[in-house]
């Protein structure tokens, strides 16, 4: 029985832990009652919910955990240097080495077998065959992004660098965003961590439609569309009509919408409960009316309300002009729709860890190949 008990707990390849999981339901009511048992002292409860959330992204993503520690630590130590350094030059430079670090960490797991494959040919290699074989650690791109959010709103003067490193690794690791997000902007969310949580009768009732829903969404809609038409489409299309594909590509649209605003609710309703409050993240894009593209009616608007946390902080984090369009502003030499064939569209999709949104990009692509759209 002990044996069984210790194989739950520790890391599974096959079967990481997920929140609609049986697991995370047991720990999260183990969890919560010493919550609230240490929710007026600040100091304990930072270490608990730390110690919780290392826990969950342990039996997310296994010694990959040290990963996500060692990167807090390095933005810690460096927004505290910048906002030490009295010379412009000195804080830029500590800036450059937060983004060299950090999206080298990200390009590195993510990108190494894109760009072998991409570039091997170039220098007369052939890079079939000869994938590195990298563990691609859940959520990744949304903490390297929050951290180094936090990093460049000290360089640009608005927020002061926190004193305790227990208190930075809560805003990076806090188990509710931490693999699929909503991103946390530190402005927001930091001066949260300093007050005692309260869950008002509202809060509870909200968090506890959200979580429901995001169920739903993730466990019935997105699993089953997957399991029984998107993925047999996908993995054989030539045994498929023309019209079943298209409905496959469809399909795949709302199976990525509902396992990303799925976990997005639930990560917002399981913060509710705790007394902490997220934006939101989605704003039914595929509701959207706005009309910005001639060759894809509201495709920039539902583009617009998908992962909102992640547009606003490459918004935030973007030069001034930088993917305007896409992020809502209008386009002066354009009117506001972008240039026939404009490929950022591809490029200003959503990041995420999931290989699926390569089919989304390709699916994409096909559909400007077959308008005659020029690259």
């Amino acid at each position: 029985m002990w044996q069984q008990i210790t194989e739950l707990l520790t890391y599974d390849p096959s079967s990481p832990l997920l929140f609609n999981s049986g697991l995370f339901l047991v720990l999260f009511l183990l969890f919560v009652p010493v919550f609230y048992l240490l929710r007026r002292h600040h100091l304990p409860r930072t270490i608990w919910v730390v110690l919780f959330s290392l826990y969950f992204y342990y039996l997310s993503s296994g010694v990959y955990f040290v990963l996500l520690i060692l990167l807090a630590t390095t933005d810690f130590i460096i927004g505290r240097q910048i906002a030490q350094s009295e010379s412009r030059s000195g804080k830029k430079s500590w800036l450059i080495l937060s983004l060299l670090l950090d999206l080298g960490l990200l390009c590195y797991f993510k990108y190494t077998n894109f760009l072998y494959d991409s570039f091997a040919p170039l220098f007369g290699a052939s890079p079939e065959g000869r994938h590195f074989d990298i563990f691609l650690p859940v959520g990744i791109s949304f903490f390297t992004f929050q951290s180094l959010s936090y990093v460049i709103d000290i360089y640009r003067g608005k927020i002061e660098p926190l004193k305790r490193w227990i208190d930075y690794l809560f805003y990076i690791s806090f188990f509710p965003q931490l693999v699929a997000g909503p991103i946390v902007r530190a402005v927001d969310f930091i001066p949260q961590i300093h007050r005692i949580p309260r869950v008002s009768r509202e809060d509870f009732g909200r968090g506890l439609f959200l979580i429901i829903c995001g169920l739903l969404k993730k466990g019935v809609i997105s699993d089953y569309i997957s399991l029984n038409f998107v993925d047999r489409v996908f993995d054989q299309p030539l045994l498929y009509s023309g019209f079943e594909n298209l409905m496959g590509v469809y399909g795949y649209a709302l199976q990525i919408y509902c396992d990303f605003s799925g976990y997005s609710d639930i990560a917002i309703g399981l913060a509710l409960w705790m007394g902490y409050h997220f934006n939101t993240n989605f704003d039914f894009p595929y509701k959207s009316a706005t009309n910005r593209c001639r060759d894809e009616p509201g495709l920039a608007g539902r583009l617009r309300d998908h992962h909102l946390s992640l547009r606003l902080l490459h918004l935030d984090l973007l030069p001034h002009g930088v993917d305007r369009w896409c992020m809502g502003y209008a386009d002066d030499d354009h009117g506001g729709v972008p240039p026939r064939g404009d490929p950022t569209v591809l490029r200003r999709l959503p990041d995420g860890d999931s290989t699926h949104h390569h089919r989304l990009h390709t699916s994409l692509l096909s559909r400007q190949v077959a308008a005659g759209t020029p690259e």
